[in-house]
């Protein structure tokens, strides 16, 4: 993190022909809020690893090597092999008090604050909710950017995806926005065009990918740099970097990060008007199928079925450690893992559900489209390329995926070999295993198809993938996956996608009429 602010801030003092006191200003002034930096330290003409070592911000620890992004400068003065220098008495006063500020959450009046923070990451629910129905009518912090939004936040009997209570004659019980009664006829709306309609919902159980992971490469590209650039950080931090209300699977507004919106639920939503609102995004940064923590909001009585994507696409065999191959999950504990879950999900879905298990991607894309290229750091002078930031993250042991983020083909080919190892785990069980209250498919994740489609439009294989972390897929990669997952569908499991419901059309007439939308 220290590197990184202190390379933008060096890049903005060279691109503006500043001062390092003059751009860190601008950029405090783009951030919202205020923050105070130590600027003299940069004033040494160190690069941004020599920075962060002097501030304490990074470390070497015995016996373990020096992590750096930039090459090793020659500082005068000093000795050719020492490689940072130390902050004199003053400056150690100061970054005492800078590094105080880490512990925020120490403060008394912050700390229960924290604590309800921490809980509501770590077991993917609502902040802001109520009535405790695990719904929303706050945008972040789990809320409606994850889960469809709540219409009543004071009822707990009231809440997207649930049967429509007596009709809803007299309200919205399900917020699909279909309520009250016909006056040419006294027959409910609700009941006129929703019943029989196959109505469903939408659910994913996934990983970063799955929550839609991604740092606008504006907040760090100088050239492209301003106050605009930094005003969805309050959104971005407080729903952990993830951009839910884009993905692949539960996306409903348009895209403010590049390309497109294009999703299962607003596809299912097309063809079925009363699964408005019907979604629920259940991912997590850095999810195993181990440690998937369901907190699925479906009552088997009362609601409808849905539609589960199960999609861990890489964690299983992504992790940081030096050793990695020996950290990765095995088939038979994959086996193990999935099988558990599955049986939770048999034992809280409503009968009707489907289940689609989704493979693990080949992650070796990643480094043959992208290790020679400029990372958005690197822009500006061409000094870092994905390659040198892998080999940075990897030296901090916080890689990604230490198996395919790597020069090391042999580990990259063997990490991609437990990928397939684990998707046929996954294949095996949607042949053999049945559950009471779903069917289950499975399906290959589309990245050839994806990669394929991109390049008859036009595009580069480069474009799929995340410019800043290098590793998820980019919302262009999540609209096109949408388009391929959806063919498949309707191609070998129409069953799943339920019928089209032959009404739509007069339900937005009558939501115009009334001046809804």
């Amino acid at each position: 993190g220290c590197v990184l602010v202190v390379s933008v801030i060096e890049q903005l003092a060279q691109w503006h022909n500043s001062t390092v006191k003059a751009a860190m200003e601008r950029l405090c002034n783009y951030i919202p809020g205020k923050y105070q930096i130590i600027h003299h330290i940069i004033d040494r003409e160190m690069n941004a690893d020599v920075v962060c070592h002097s501030l304490k911000l990074c470390k070497q620890d015995p016996g373990q090597p020096l992590c750096h992004l930039y090459p090793p400068p020659k500082v005068r003065k000093h000795s050719p092999g020492l490689f940072y220098a130390l902050a004199h008495a003053g400056q150690k006063r100061q970054i005492k008090s800078f590094m105080g500020f880490s512990s925020v959450c120490a403060f008394p009046l912050l700390a229960n604050l924290c604590e309800k923070i921490k809980y509501v990451m770590r077991n993917k629910l609502p902040f802001e909710d109520f009535d405790g129905d695990k719904f929303s009518t706050f945008p972040t912090l789990r809320g409606y950017h994850w889960r469809g939004r709540d219409c009543n936040d004071k009822n707990t009997t009231v809440y997207p995806g649930r049967r429509p209570d007596n009709w809803d004659v007299k309200s919205d019980s399900n917020c699909n926005g279909i309520w009250g009664v016909d006056p040419k006829d006294g027959i409910p709306y609700e009941e006129k065009f929703c019943k029989g309609a196959d109505s469903q919902g939408v659910m994913l159980l996934g990983d970063s990918a799955g929550a839609h992971f991604h740092i606008p490469p504006e907040w760090m590209t100088v050239t492209q740099m301003s106050a605009k650039s930094f005003a969805n950080l309050p959104m971005a931090f407080t729903d952990e970097l993830d951009w839910p209300q884009f993905s692949e699977i539960t996306g409903f507004l348009n895209s403010t990060i590049g390309g497109w919106t294009d999703s299962l639920y607003l596809r299912l939503r097309r063809r079925n008007r009363c699964n408005h609102r019907d979604l629920q995004n259940i991912s997590q940064n850095g999810m195993l199928t181990a440690y998937l923590s369901f907190s699925l909001a479906r009552n088997q009585l009362l609601d409808n079925p849905a539609i589960v994507i199960y999609a861990t696409i890489g964690n299983d065999v992504c992790n940081g450690n030096r050793d990695t191959l020996a950290h990765m999950t095995t088939p038979k504990e994959m086996l193990s893992n999935v099988v558990q879950a599955l049986q939770y999900l048999d034992s809280h879905l409503p009968n009707g559900s489907h289940v689609i298990l989704t493979g693990l991607v080949d992650g070796r894309f990643l480094w043959d489209n992208l290790h020679d290229r400029y990372h958005p750091l690197g822009q500006l002078n061409r000094d870092i390329t994905y390659s040198q930031l892998y080999s940075f993250l990897d030296c901090l042991q916080v890689s990604p995926c230490s198996g395919w983020l790597t020069p090391n083909e042999t580990l990259r080919n063997l990490t991609s070999e437990r990928a397939l190892q684990l998707s046929n785990v996954l294949k095996e069980i949607a042949r053999s295993e049945k559950f009471a209250n779903f069917d289950i498919f499975y399906m290959d994740f589309p990245l050839r198809q994806t990669a394929e489609e991109w390049h008859k439009m036009g595009g580069e294989p480069w474009q799929l993938i995340e410019p800043v972390d290098g590793f998820h897929p980019s919302q262009i990669a999540a609209a096109l996956g949408t388009s391929i997952t959806w063919q498949k569908a309707l191609h070998e499991w129409p069953q799943v996608l339920g019928k089209e419901n032959p009404f739509n059309d007069q339900i937005e007439a009558i939501f115009k009429d009334q001046g809804g939308h």
